[in-house]
């Protein structure tokens, strides 16, 4: 960054209000040409609501923005696009059941000189900007068909596609393999070079160093403060974040695992799940390894009955069964955590209290007549015992923060009563402390007798977290490690490699 240079953006005094909190509270921030500003804070610190009154999403009910020096009046999504400012939103916004090049040219499509649409010379543009970032997504592809990962490269691409001048990326990395971060920072190297600010959100601390020039620290709406990245540490930010001390992001105390919960011998479904043998204790955490798209997901989806299975046996407490269903699984008392909370966990248009009750409605009202006194007092119980944040039972699930929607995900299922709790990336896009916080509820869960088998693409999570690991590649298992292996050992039979 030109340490002379003038900011491109500024924010000042920024407040926003919504029922019941203060989302944004005199907020000042600035953005230089050339810039990686790293913007960080807990989960309802108030980074995405700041970041949304930028893109004209949300409109603040004080403060101005200021362009190149220029107050920029009735600021609107059009006025931000005009300006140059493109944002990858945390949660997605691509079209489901379009193509991967008709989201790419969302709003900017090209035509022909008879004024109908050149598909052609989209596809074409499509597959070159995908090329030359990396991206290996078929141009063709519907959305919907496309994997966490893939679908964040694309959202990824098509704000690369509108040559922004600012560019929010919020969470970019929380979907990605090691080798697709790489390419990701690769991309915002070189777009620095050309003089493109860039606003960067992310939970994931040692990025921080790897690429952020300065990084802006929010805690309850505030403005916390300002550093240079090379001029501060992590633990200083992390004392900002929390205003408190995280004493201990992985809290485990093992104990003696008990009988065996969840057996799965030579399970296969569909191209990605090829004759998989693990076993889960009761009492224990075991963490399934693995790049993303090695069949981790499938796998946990086959065993909860979501995906097809075309052979092998699934053995709950001893009782063997070819396949599963989700309501056969429910009533054998196993729960699952997906990895798109808002798209697979969650009624985003219903209340927090809708919610939570929404996996156990057999057995809170095995009438069928809903009683919403028991509801409440159900619902109320969850969000004090998970913390929520703001405690409001009327609040709808999209309005949460990402790591409150999480809570909120455990919530529904602990109200269920499960036994065995299958949680695909418990902590995927989520703050320190929300991270701490729910490793800990994990934690409680396995000494109460309860199993879970984790997945996690964060290596420090498997190793921190679990009892035994089994690791996955291409569809397979690649190896089974006790607790005490270390990163390089996982991730080398991660990438097929021993």
């Amino acid at each position: 960054m030109p340490k002379k240079s003038l900011p491109i953006l500024e924010m000042r005094k920024i407040s926003k209000a919504f029922p019941g909190v203060q989302a944004l509270d005199n907020v000042d921030f600035d953005l230089h040409p050339g810039e990686v500003h790293v913007l960080i804070g807990e989960n309802g610190a108030g980074k995405s609501t700041l970041m949304k009154v930028l893109a004209g999403a949300y409109t603040s009910d004080q403060g101005e923005i200021c362009i190149n020096h220029e107050h920029i009046p009735h600021w609107n999504p059009g006025t931000a696009k005009h300006h140059g400012i493109s944002m990858v939103f945390q949660e997605f916004t691509l079209l489901p059941y379009r193509t991967v090049c008709e989201n790419i040219f969302l709003g900017r499509e090209l035509t022909n000189k008879s004024g109908f649409l050149d598909k052609s010379s989209m596809y074409q543009q499509a597959e070159k900007l995908l090329d030359s970032i990396g991206v290996e997504v078929d141009t063709r592809s519907l959305i919907i068909n496309l994997g966490v990962a893939d679908q964040q490269m694309v959202e990824i691409s098509k704000a690369l596609a509108s040559e922004a001048k600012i560019l929010v990326l919020d969470e970019p990395t929380s979907a990605l393999s090691l080798r697709e971060i790489e390419k990701l920072f690769s991309i915002i190297r070189v777009l620095k070079a050309n003089g493109v600010g860039i606003i960067y959100i992310s939970h994931r601390l040692e990025e921080i160093k790897q690429i952020g020039d300065r990084v802006t620290v929010m805690r309850d709406g505030k403005l916390i403060g300002t550093k240079q990245v090379s001029e501060t540490s992590l633990n200083e930010i992390i004392g900002m974040m929390v205003g408190r001390e995280i004493k201990d992001l992985f809290p485990r105390h093992y104990t003696t695992p008990g009988n065996i919960a969840l057996s799965v011998k030579g399970l296969c479904s569909g191209k990605k799940v090829n004759n998989i043998d693990l076993e889960l204790h009761f009492g224990e955490i075991v963490g399934l390894a693995g790049l993303v798209g090695s069949g981790r997901t499938e796998t946990a989806r086959a065993i909860f009955g979501l995906d097809a299975v075309k052979s092998g046996t699934i053995e709950v407490e001893g009782k063997e069964y070819h396949a599963l269903t989700p309501p056969t699984a429910v009533k054998l008392g196993i729960g699952f955590v997906p990895e798109d909370r808002r798209r697979d966990g969650l009624f985003s248009i219903l209340s927090v209290q809708q919610n939570i009750v929404m996996a156990s409605l057999n057995k809170l009202f095995p009438s069928r007549l809903i009683s919403y006194s028991k509801e409440k007092t159900t619902a109320d119980y969850y969000v004090k015992k998970f913390n929520l944040q703001p405690p409001l039972l009327d609040r709808m699930a999209q309005f949460l923060s990402g790591g409150n929607q999480q809570k909120l995900v455990l919530g529904k299922w602990m109200a269920a009563n499960p036994r065995i709790i299958i949680i695909d990336e418990p902590t995927r896009g989520i703050d320190v402390g929300a991270k701490s916080e729910i490793h800990a509820f994990m934690d409680q869960l396995v000494n109460a007798g309860h199993a879970i088998l984790m997945i996690s693409s964060e290596l420090p999570e498997i190793l921190g977290m679990s009892d035994r690991i089994y690791v996955m590649h291409e569809g397979c298992l690649a190896g089974e490690f006790s607790r005490g292996a270390n990163s390089e050992e996982i991730l080398r039979c991660a990438m097929g490699v021993r």
